[in-house]
């Protein structure tokens, strides 16, 4: 998404819609706690909504490159985490907290595939904590705050619902994402980067995408806590790789090749050279079903490591946050109607 600064104009409607918020009934706060010169209402003060962007805003931060503009977050004592797009080409960035200190940034690893930076900071004021994220899974329906910096209008909270879980959302290398979540938080330009919070004040999704229609997405804890680290250690993450493009196992390609049920994925190509080829059988034949083409004679891929795979997601988050380069796996398969488990040494997934 893009995270150019907006317009003079947009700005100006924009502060012209907020005052006319304000003119038709909002109370504003009269004295200080929350940075503004004004004390909250003791309900404003008590909303849960308040309270997570209290303990969160001065962790939050403006990430500035040059050629644009996003969000970020402090991951530890010294490193900021961002997207890879905010992020682009730059080496290094102005970071700006919330208390107004700017502070130089060092970009030390980048991982595309994820849309996941990491940035290391000069001077951290000691009130801008890391952030901690939630352990397990969020749940569909959670309530959720995204916090950010959308047209440049400094920490924006907006609040929402996890809308779904363990979507596949597109990468800026062409590959997916696996595992992440989607919120009907308003996201707009500006908040790529930001943290997308529970209400107990844990990171759900590093915010990657939005902007309309009351969709948008963000890389899952899980797989953020898994890229980083290397990030910062090493710059860069390698991420598991089969080598096949596969389909959706619908019922017409069920009927073709004797399933009782839609399950899995068929093996529809092999890449030459990549680890799946000569190990994995791709489709060889076309037949009609019901008046339709459907592409027979392949593998069905069924599970790896004992894991059952009925859709591209499970596989896709199976390689994400379960598996390594360079690991040998087991995979389950259906091969000329019967089960068969064969042996794979996982690849790294090319730029």
């Amino acid at each position: 998404m893009s995270e150019a600064r907006p317009t003079r104009r947009r700005l100006l409607e924009v502060g012209s819609a907020a005052l006319l918020t304000a003119v038709a009934g909002c109370t504003l706060p009269s004295a200080n706690s929350d940075g503004s010169g004004r004390t909250p209402s003791t309900a404003a003060a008590d909303s849960p909504y308040a309270a997570v962007y209290r303990d969160a805003i001065d962790s939050v931060v403006l990430v500035e490159t040059g050629q644009g503009q996003g969000t970020g977050f402090v991951f530890d004592e010294t490193h900021v985490v961002t997207n890879a797009h905010v992020a682009g080409q730059a080496s290094t960035t102005a970071i700006r907290f919330n208390g107004g200190h700017w502070s130089d940034g060092d970009v030390v690893g980048t991982d595309p595939h994820s849309d996941l930076a990491a940035i290391a900071v000069d001077d951290v004021p000691s009130e801008a904590t890391p952030l901690p994220f939630v352990d397990g899974t969020v749940a569909i329906g959670q309530e959720v705050v995204a916090i950010g910096n959308p047209f440049n209008l400094n920490g924006t909270v907006t609040t929402g619902i996890v809308s779904g879980t363990d979507r596949s959302i597109p990468a800026p290398t062409g590959y997916r994402i696996p595992d992440a979540i989607q919120t009907d938080a308003a996201v707009n330009p500006g908040n790529s980067g930001g943290p997308l919070m529970t209400l107990d004040g844990r990171v759900a999704a590093v915010i990657n995408s939005g902007g309309g229609d009351n969709i948008a997405f963000g890389i899952s804890a899980a797989l953020t806590q898994r890229v980083v680290p290397e990030l910062i250690e090493t710059g860069s993450y390698d991420h598991a790789y089969l080598g096949i493009s596969f389909t959706d196992v619908t019922p017409a390609i069920a009927q073709a090749h004797d399933l009782e049920d839609p399950r899995g994925l068929l093996v529809v190509e092999a890449t030459r050279g990549g680890p799946a080829d000569g190990v994995l059988q791709p489709t060889n034949d076309v037949r009609l079903i019901d008046g339709k083409r459907v592409q027979v004679g392949g593998d069905i891929l069924l599970a790896i490591d004992g894991t059952e795979i009925t859709t591209s997601e499970d596989l896709g988050s199976h390689l994400a946050l379960q598996a390594r380069p360079g690991e040998t796996v087991e995979l389950t398969v259906l091969r000329d109607g019967s089960e068969r488990t064969v042996e794979l040494e996982l690849g790294t997934r090319p730029a």
